[in-house]
């Protein structure tokens, strides 16, 4: 649970600085017969303007001028180690890759992994925090007119998802499976400043 608390207070804080600052995103998607996947990737850098150590507190600066502060909780490891002038680079990336299974077995089910990887201590502080999510659902119904497939997840949850491949939708009948793996991962690194 101590994970998953951290996950999400490290996506929110990478999304907030996704919010201020200019970033540079890239979406790549790539499609196999019976098989689909987006994935996308964000990077934010900012450059540390004050620093708290008794609130923990960073104020950071984007390459736009906009400031954003940040509170670094004690999960972070060697928070002593920022300074003033630092760079602050944040990669936040994503996948959903959806792939067709033919005459599925009819086991839903729901599976997480988290990950974390904290910085080694009495180095810059940083990480990785992220989670795979997998999901079996079974196909209940194809709507090949409305290009409307009815996918029933693993606690009897009922999803439509629109195919708009021809190919792709033409592939796909009642009593086949879905399997989609979602991944997501945030990764924060601090790095010395440029000295001039």
């Amino acid at each position: 649970m101590r994970n998953r608390k951290f996950l999400v207070i490290a996506a929110l804080v990478a999304m907030s600085n996704i919010a201020w600052a200019q970033p540079e995103t890239s979406v790549e998607v790539t499609k196999a017969p019976g098989k689909a996947t987006i994935r996308g990737t964000t990077r934010v850098t900012a450059t540390v303007q004050e620093i708290d150590p008794a609130t923990r507190t960073v104020l950071l600066k984007g390459p736009n001028g906009k400031l954003v502060e940040v509170i670094v909780g004690d999960e972070a490891r060697n928070f002593d180690q920022i300074k003033v002038g630092d760079v602050v680079k944040t990669v936040y990336r994503e996948a959903l890759t959806l792939s067709l299974k033919k005459d599925g077995d009819g086991v839903r089910s729901v599976e997480e992994q988290p990950m974390m990887e904290r910085a080694p201590a009495g180095g810059k502080p940083g990480g990785t925090v992220g989670r795979q999510v997998t999901v079996v659902a079974d196909v209940v119904n194809v709507n090949s007119k409305s290009k409307i497939v009815t996918l029933k997840g693993p606690k009897g949850n009922m999803v439509d998802l629109k195919v708009e491949d021809p190919a792709q939708l033409a592939n796909i009948r009642k009593g086949d499976q879905v399997e989609a793996v979602y991944t997501e991962a945030v990764a924060i690194s601090v790095e010395p400043a440029v000295r001039k």
